[in-house]
This record gives C-alpha cells, sequence and structure tokens, in this order.
C-alpha cells in the first residue's frame, strides 16, 4: 500500500525554464535549507540528468536522514521523475511534469510514496501533510529564484 498527492504551481515562467531550475542541485539545496539539506553524493552541484543520482542529507524530525535518488525518466523540457534508490521510505517516487498554461505554464508534481513504518497511518498523519508543505515550499523558492534572476535560471546570489 502507498499514499499519492499532486500539487499544481501555476506560473508565468515557460515550462522549460521551470524543467531546467527543478534539476539543478544547487537550486534544490537551497530551496531546502530550513531542513538543512544538502548532496553529499552523486551529483552535487549543477544539472543532474537521466541516469544520474544524488545523495542528499538533511534534518526532518529532528532527525537526520539520508536518501539517495535517481533520476529514472526525463523528457526535455516536459517531464521527469526521481525515485529513492536507497533512504527511509519503502517507496519513494516524484513525478515532475511541466506544461504550457495560459501564458506561462503548470508544474505538477505527482509523489507516491509508502512509509518505513506504521504504514497508511504515518502516511495520511504525518508524511503526506509534511511532504506537501516541503514541496510547495520548494516550489515557491523556485519561482522566487526564477524571478530574482529575470527567469532565465541563473543563481541570484
Amino acid at each position: 500500500m502507498s499514499s499519492r498527492f499532486t500539487i499544481v504551481t501555476d506560473t508565468a515562467f515557460p515550462p522549460e525554464r521551470l524543467f531546467a531550475v527543478s534539476l539543478d542541485v544547487d537550486a534544490h539545496v537551497a530551496s531546502m535549507a530550513a531542513s538543512r539539506e544538502r548532496a553529499i553524493g552523486g551529483v552535487t552541484a549543477g544539472t543532474i540528468g537521466l541516469g544520474e543520482t544524488v545523495t542528499w542529507r538533511a534534518w526532518h524530525f529532528g532527525v537526520p536522514w539520508t536518501m539517495t535518488s535517481a533520476i529514472t525518466a526525463l523528457e526535455e523540457g516536459v517531464r521527469f521523475v526521481d525515485e529513492q534508490m536507497r533512504g527511509p521510505f519503502r517507496l519513494f517516487r516524484h513525478v515532475h511534469v511541466f506544461e504550457p498554461h495560459g501564458t506561462g505554464s503548470r508544474m505538477i508534481d505527482e509523489i507516491e510514496l509508502a512509509a518505513p513504518v506504521l504504514g497508511a497511518i504515518a502516511e495520511r498523519l504525518v508524511l503526506v501533510p509534511y511532504l506537501r508543505r516541503l514541496i510547495r515550499r520548494r516550489n515557491a523558492h523556485l519561482l522566487r529564484q526564477l524571478s530574482a534572476s529575470g527567469g532565465w535560471g541563473e543563481r541570484a546570489d
């Protein structure tokens, strides 16, 4: 058994810009500053690509977590999938979709996860609400970063 949820973010930026910043390890690290997340293995800076992995180290719920993810599917400018290879979940799969919408685009995050303990109870009461907030915070940070850089994806220091 697993839990799923979707977050939809509408933005003025074109899909290809959102796609690029979403694959940027440095942008992800900056978006997760509150959890002290950093890349400690695999691709640790710049853009991650198909078949590549990154190992993350972060603090969640007052506990250090380590998770290795791989980009298991990638359709340039449109969609990519990252999946946990090793880590705290029985299953963690994040599908990122980018599509034109109005004069900008829509970024869709589809998350599927399975808790390591307490199954559906832990997922519904703790993990899904926590991860929803985390993904929304990440997306807001990415949009602020694009706005600060004029939308071209350069880092705003």
